[in-house]
């Protein structure tokens, strides 16, 4: 199975739950998305098929905000899929997804990704994936564990986490991963998937950060490397890099009143859906926009689709299409 960003428990061999070898080789798992500022939003499977996925030509599509589009594999019958499992796809627990994330050890408060559970898996990537802000986490072939999906989950929270606060680009920060982790410089894309800094990174960071189901097997997918816990300083360094400042974004609230009824507002950027979650990813509405010269805004009266006030808690708000980032704003 051809993996980039999916991980590897040692105690279990591939995990062999979600094993869904392809029949021709799958593309990169790490995927290209722009970053989003404030909040990590979790789409559950059924939210993810009915908001972000379309037939064409009898194909189903997922459209990720932001442009990209992903031809998924509806059925076991497949040819694409070689081990057929117990005949079904079993997607995550998005209820699951979140405890895992509220369990995460790390100061995430400048990090932001959507988390889409997939129904079904892409058939350009078969196992789950992640990117600048974006986590695609695929089915299946047999029931998930608890801890397969927290394991699985905090690894690729892992990737978004390195992207926002190690790019690429700071040479001086990679200069001391690499040396605290005794890593050779030749590790790059064209190497093992388990020499490859960015996995060596999340699987850190699913060791130091996770929880106890998160890290269930007691081993890393390099095991020639040094178990994270072991590295004089790793967790520390990791911390560090969490300072990086907040993006600013043009999707905004208008006024300073929160608590009753909350206006947002976007200029010069088009129509679209505002949905707003809660500080675990839950969604708790979806709002229509009003149009103007100059913009778009979107009326919210404070209260969730059940029409419960919602009080004394942080959310947050997306426009469906991706564009204008996210903005967090606390309900008194």
């Amino acid at each position: 199975m051809t993996t980039f960003s999916s991980i590897r428990l040692f105690a279990i061999t591939s995990l062999a739950a979600l094993s869904m070898t392809a029949a021709s080789g799958a593309s990169a798992n790490e995927l290209s998305a722009s970053a989003r500022a404030n909040g990590i939003v979790i789409h559950s499977a059924d939210e993810t098929l009915h908001n972000y996925c379309s037939w064409n030509a009898g194909r189903l599509y997922l459209n990720i905000p932001g442009g990209a589009s992903y031809e998924l594999i509806t059925t076991v019958a497949d040819p694409a899929i070689l081990n057929k499992g117990d005949g079904s796809f079993h997607p995550y627990d998005a209820a699951e997804v979140r405890s895992a994330l509220n369990a995460v050890r790390y100061p995430l408060q400048n990090i932001s990704a959507e988390v889409f559970v997939l129904p079904y898996p892409r058939r350009n990537g078969l196992d789950s994936a992640a990117g600048p802000g974006l986590i695609l986490l695929s089915p299946g072939v047999r029931a998930l564990t608890l801890e397969q999906q927290h394991a699985e989950f905090t690894h690729e929270l892992g990737h978004v986490v390195q992207y926002s606060v190690l790019p690429d680009a700071d040479s001086s920060g990679w200069n001391r991963y690499r040396s605290m982790r005794k890593l050779d410089a030749s590790f790059a894309g064209a190497a093992a998937h388990s020499d490859r800094p960015h996995e060596i990174f999340a699987e850190d960071f699913r060791v130091l950060f996770g929880d106890a189901q998160a890290n269930y097997s007691g081993s890393i997918e390099n095991a020639d490397l040094d178990y994270p816990t072991t590295v004089s300083g790793l967790d520390a360094f990791m911390i560090e890099l969490a300072s990086a400042p907040v993006a600013m974004t043009p999707l905004h609230v208008l006024g300073s009143a929160y608590r009753g009824a909350v206006q947002f507002a976007r200029s010069g950027m088009g129509a679209a859906t505002l949905d707003v979650y809660d500080v675990t990813g839950r969604h708790l509405t979806s709002l229509v926009p009003v149009v103007s010269a100059s913009g778009a805004t979107w009326n919210w009266d404070g209260r969730d689709e059940g029409g419960r006030s919602v009080r004394g808690e942080v959310v947050f708000a997306r426009a469906r299409d991706g564009r204008g980032g996210v903005v967090r704003v606390t309900r008194l």
